[in-house]
């Protein structure tokens, strides 16, 4: 894995753009100005008005948008959102039609990946193969928190993976599900918006437990209400246990030879320039002997408790990933 495969997701800008200072043109000139790239990835329903609707216009401006500043599309992130229904979730052949102009889309703005999430089925991605094959496009569920590799979902697309044995599937890692400890800037908003400590103790206690991710949510959930506190007190601070979950860095190895894209989810960084959460040194070099050689977008996600300039988050990681990347290459 080389530096120049060190890339982007402009979800790390979100501060930037939501705030309007640039529009999403202006952040792909900003990315290449500071040598971000080359890889781009972008959130779908975050980036085109009118998502999955992209214009002929629009498209064409993107891609000369991309062109001319020597950018590289890496992935789409697309939204699988089964549960648009009050009173039901999607059928999968709902699912796949709702999946369907979305893939388009990629295809018509020249990304050649597309990530799915855990909420679009094994069945649904079967669904939507002749449509993949036809565009050659890949697609891939993120393995994002309270995802691991061993989760039960994960090994119902490993069996269909093995069944179809078709190049336009894979994973999409996030780093998040590596983390060895809750991000601090996440439990420091909590404090200073009056979060009880006792209430945050817990949290953290029992984030740091082993076992289910999923579990431990519950029982947090559990033990804060027999604590007394409220569903209003407690009940935000559960997206913890969404971001971000423990889990062997070399776990990914199982599944290396399918991984399409990898998010390089990341929060913040002490002193040193090291993640405070995530082991990148222990991350990236198994990746390296692993052999794999495609992107990975900086992803910051600190914009959810912080108002730091994404810019600035993204120059810090990509400096931190490699200089890892370096010294592993240089050892391996």
């Amino acid at each position: 894995m080389q530096a120049s495969q060190i890339g982007v997701t402009l979800f790390s800008l979100t501060n930037e753009f939501y705030s309007r200072q640039y529009t999403v043109e202006q952040l792909l000139a900003k990315v290449a100005e500071l040598g971000m790239g080359p890889g781009v990835e972008v959130v779908g329903f975050q980036s085109f008005r009118g998502f999955p609707h992209v214009s002929a216009a629009d498209a064409a401006r993107f891609r000369d948008a991309m062109a001319r500043h020597q950018l590289t599309p890496t992935c789409l992130a697309i939204n699988s959102d089964a549960f648009i229904r009050r009173d039901r979730p999607m059928s999968v052949d709902e699912a796949v039609a709702y999946h369907e102009p979305q893939i388009r889309a990629a295809a018509q703005l020249g990304f050649p990946v597309v990530r799915t999430q855990f909420t679009a089925q094994p069945a649904v991605l079967e669904g939507l193969l002749p449509l993949l094959e036809q565009l050659n496009v890949k697609a891939g569920p993120e393995v994002h928190s309270p995802m691991t590799v061993n989760s039960p979902l994960m090994l119902e697309y490993l069996e269909l993976f093995a069944r179809l044995r078709s190049p336009c599937f894979g994973f999409i890692p996030d780093f998040g599900s590596c983390a060895v400890r809750p991000p601090p800037g996440f439990v420091d908003y909590f404090r200073r918006q009056g979060s009880p400590p006792a209430l945050l103790d817990l949290l953290q206690r029992i984030w740091l437990q082993s076992g289910d991710t999923n579990a431990k949510r519950e029982e947090f959930v559990r033990r804060a209400a027999e604590a007394g506190f409220t569903p209003p007190q407690f009940g935000p601070l559960t997206v913890l246990f969404s971001i971000v979950c423990p889990q062997d860095p070399r776990a990914w190895l199982a599944i290396m030879p399918q991984i399409i894209h990898v998010h390089g989810k990341f929060y913040e960084f002490d002193a040193a320039g090291n993640e405070t959460s995530i082991p990148y040194d222990q991350l990236l070099p198994v990746f390296i002997e692993g052999g794999y050689r495609g992107y990975i977008s900086s992803e910051y996600e600190g914009t959810m408790f912080s108002p730091a300039s994404g810019l600035e988050m993204v120059q810090r990681h990509q400096a931190l990933c490699r200089r890892i990347i370096a010294t592993a290459s240089a050892a391996a």
